[in-house]
C-alpha cells in the first residue's frame, strides 16, 4: 500500500522549518511530497537544500485548498493520500494504525487521526479534535470541541469511531474514492470544503472513521488567523453553499432561511465586540453566497442525498441556550 502525504504551502518557509522535520523523521512507510501553491517566498529552494527527498509539486496559480490539492494530486500515483496543513508536527507511529485499518476494510474511504493542539498538547484542537459531525442546520462540531470550547484529552477518545467528517488539516483518502466523487469543489476555495466532500464519500457508500490511536498536534491559524475576516467571510458562504448542494427538497430551503436569520444575529454579535469587519463579512458572504446559488442549484442535482446525516437537530440551542459544552452532553 503506497502513501502519499502531500503537504499545501503557500509562502510557508517558516511553518517547513518548523514542522516538516517531524514528518519526515516519522514517515518512513510513506512518501513526502510538498504541494507548492505559486510561492513567491524561499520556500522551494529551503526544500531542496534542506530535505532533498521531500518531493516537490508546483502549482501554477494559489486556488486555495481545494484546487490546490486537486492539481497537486492529479500528478501523484499513490494508493493513499494523506492532506496533511503545513502547520503540523507528526508523532512516532502515527502511522501504523492508519494503514492497518485501511487494509482492513476495503469500504474505507476516510480517516482522521487524533488532532491535538500544538500550543497546549493536553487539549484537543478546533480544526478537527476527534472528528467532525453536522448538526440538522449543517453546523459543524467536533467530538472534543463544541464551537470555542476545548476538552482536554484525558484518553477519552482513544477509540475508533465512525464520524461525518474528517478535517483537512490531516485527512487520509483512498486515490480511487477521491476520483470516485469527483475530487474537492474548488468553487470553495478554502474552508468547509472537506465536509462537502466527506458528505459526499458518504453518499456513495463508503465510511469515514477517526482512528484515536494515531496523534498529530495541529497549531491551526498559521495560513488564515480566525481573527481574519477573509475566514469569516468563506465560513459564513461556504456552509450555507454546502446546505444547498447535499440536503434535499423544500427542507433544504427551511434550513436556509433559518440559517440566514442565525448568521444576522451573529453579525450583531460581532458589532457589540466591537469586530464590524466581520459583520461585513457576514453580509458579503450572504451576496456571494446569492451569486453563486445557480452554480450549486446544478451540482445538488449530482450530491444530494435522502439519508440522515445529523445526530443532533441544533448543537447552536445545545451550547448557548441549554448550556452543553461538551459532546457526551449532547
Amino acid at each position: 500500500m503506497n502513501i502519499a502525504i502531500v503537504i499545501l504551502n503557500w509562502n510557508g518557509r517558516s511553518l517547513l522549518e518548523q514542522f516538516l522535520p517531524s514528518v519526515v523523521k516519522y514517515s518512513e512507510q510513506a512518501m513526502v511530497y510538498v504541494a507548492d501553491n505559486a510561492s513567491t517566498d524561499d520556500s522551494i529552494d529551503y526544500i531542496k537544500t534542506s530535505f532533498p527527498k521531500v518531493q516537490i509539486v508546483e502549482n501554477e496559480i494559489n486556488g486555495g485548498y481545494s484546487k490546490g490539492y486537486n492539481d497537486a494530486l492529479s500528478k501523484i500515483d499513490a494508493d493513499i493520500y494523506c492532506l496533511l496543513n503545513s502547520d503540523v508536527e507528526v508523532t512516532e507511529n502515527w502511522l501504523e494504525p492508519i494503514i492497518k485499518a485501511f487494509k482492513n476494510s476495503e469500504k474505507l474511504g476516510v480517516i482522521q487521526p487524533k488532532i491535538l493542539d500544538y500550543k497546549n498538547k493536553k487539549y484537543f484542537e478546533y480544526a478537527g479534535a476527534a472528528g467532525g459531525f453536522i448538526d440538522k442546520l449543517g453546523y459543524p462540531y467536533c467530538r472534543g470541541r463544541i464551537f470555542d470550547t476545548l476538552e482536554e484529552d484525558k484518553g477519552q477518545y482513544d477509540d475508533t469511531l465512525d464520524i461525518f467528517w474528517a478535517s483537512g488539516a490531516c485527512l487520509f483518502i483512498r486515490k480511487s474514492v477521491f476520483e470516485e466523487v469527483d475530487k474537492l469543489d474548488e468553487d470553495f476555495f478554502a474552508h468547509q470544503e472537506e465536509i462537502d466532500l466527506c458528505w459526499r464519500i458518504q453518499n456513495s457508500g463508503y465510511d469515514i472513521k477517526y482512528i484515536g490511536t494515531s496523534k498529530v498536534y495541529h497549531l491551526g491559524g498559521a495560513t488564515l488567523n480566525a481573527m481574519n475576516p477573509k475566514k469569516t467571510f468563506l465560513n459564513f458562504r461556504n456552509s450555507l453553499l454546502m446546505i444547498v448542494k447535499n440536503t434535499s427538497g423544500v427542507f433544504t430551503w427551511y434550513i436556509i432561511l433559518i440559517r440566514l436569520l442565525l448568521d444576522g444575529i451573529a453579525g450583531i454579535k460581532f458589532i457589540l465586540e466591537g469586530k464590524p469587519s466581520h459583520c461585513l463579512a457576514i453580509l458579503k458572504a450572504h451576496f456571494s453566497f446569492y451569486k453563486n446559488l445557480p452554480t450549486f442549484v446544478k451540482k445538488r442535482k449530482k450530491s444530494r442525498d435522502t439519508r440522515k446525516y445529523y445526530s443532533v437537530s441544533s448543537v447552536v440551542w445545545q451550547y448557548y441556550i441549554l448550556n452543553k459544552k461538551l459532546f457526551n452532553h449532547l
